[in-house]
């Protein structure tokens, strides 16, 4: 069974619909992503795992227990780093983490998370004082304090530079390898692609597709993209012909062709035929964001 249920939930507000029909399961040990267009139902949705919102129809269960009517229970075995959230601006680092810790009868050491968050020389200084980006580590820090069983983490890395992303992304591993179950809405595609086994793609408040991230890759149309820049005028019309290709793009002498790598080894040949070298020639695979923008038609 999995270790979070949440099967056919509907939220609206004020006669809209913002998720309808959604249903997944987290498995025990797992880092699950939720991936979508704003506005498409995600918040909302790990809302309801948390206990923050009431479903108007539908079932959710966290390790069996009901978020809304076993709350006090569920908030000893989940921990939650939300989208946006706030202390008292006087509020030191230091105290806002020995008063999460207090909560909880087996907190984890607050100064290991501290170091780990880069929070080490900022323990003493207030809230109120700190950059967005050291406001998010702390929510971070508090979210996982408890030593919870669950966590869900609502834009885990918006606002932190690309070392402290990394140094976060790390932390996040770590916590998976001792055994904690992770969920994790993002909006950033490397971030999805390297932490997430499994990610759910909302659209338009409900499930488009469910699968690990090289699974979702490979339902991109374009699964090949190959670029170059010929030595020699090249007839585009004779690339839009080769095989499975699906676009054609030019820029200042430079074509981009999306297919696959039938198109790859055609472009190849045609180029050879006509005795034309392709100069910085460069072949990569489809990506998470290819996948996302094929199954919503956004970004994130």
């Amino acid at each position: 069974m999995p270790l979070i249920e949440v099967h056919d939930i509907q939220k609206a507000y004020a006669g809209r619909t913002v998720v309808d029909g959604v249903s997944f399961g987290v498995e025990e040990g797992e880092i699950f992503g939720i991936l979508g267009p704003n506005g498409a139902g995600k918040t909302t949705t790990v809302e309801c795992v948390e206990g923050l919102r009431v479903p108007d129809a539908g079932r959710v269960r966290v390790a069996g227990l009901d978020p809304v009517a076993d709350h006090d229970r569920l908030t000893r075995i989940l921990g939650a780093q939300l989208q946006e959230s706030e202390l008292p601006a006087k509020l030191t680092v230091r105290e806002a983490l020995e008063l999460y810790a207090a909560f909880y009868p087996d907190p984890a050491d607050w100064r290991e998370l501290a170091e780990r968050l880069r929070l080490t020389d900022k323990l003493d200084s207030r809230f109120g004082k700190l950059s967005g980006g050291q406001k998010q580590r702390l929510f971070i820090a508090l979210g996982l304090v408890g030593n919870p069983k669950v966590v869900v983490l609502d834009e885990l890395t918006t606002g932190l530079d690309p070392r402290a992303r990394r140094d976060t992304w790390e932390l996040i591993e770590d916590v998976r390898d001792r055994g904690v179950t992770v969920l994790l809405v993002t909006h950033f595609m490397e971030e999805a692609q390297r932490l997430c086994d499994r990610i759910a793609v909302i659209d338009k408040g409900r499930v488009a597709a469910l699968d690990s991230p090289a699974g979702l890759i490979s339902r991109a149309a374009n699964s090949t993209v190959m670029s170059f820049t010929p030595s020699a005028p090249l007839d585009e019309s004779a690339l839009a012909a080769l095989p499975a290709v699906t676009s054609v793009q030019q820029r200042d002498g430079r074509y981009t062709l999306n297919g696959t790598d039938e198109t790859v080894d055609a472009a190849i040949t045609l180029l050879a035929r006509h005795h034309i070298t392709a100069h910085q020639l460069r072949v990569a695979d489809a990506t998470l964001d290819d996948a996302f923008l094929d199954l919503t038609g956004a970004t994130a």
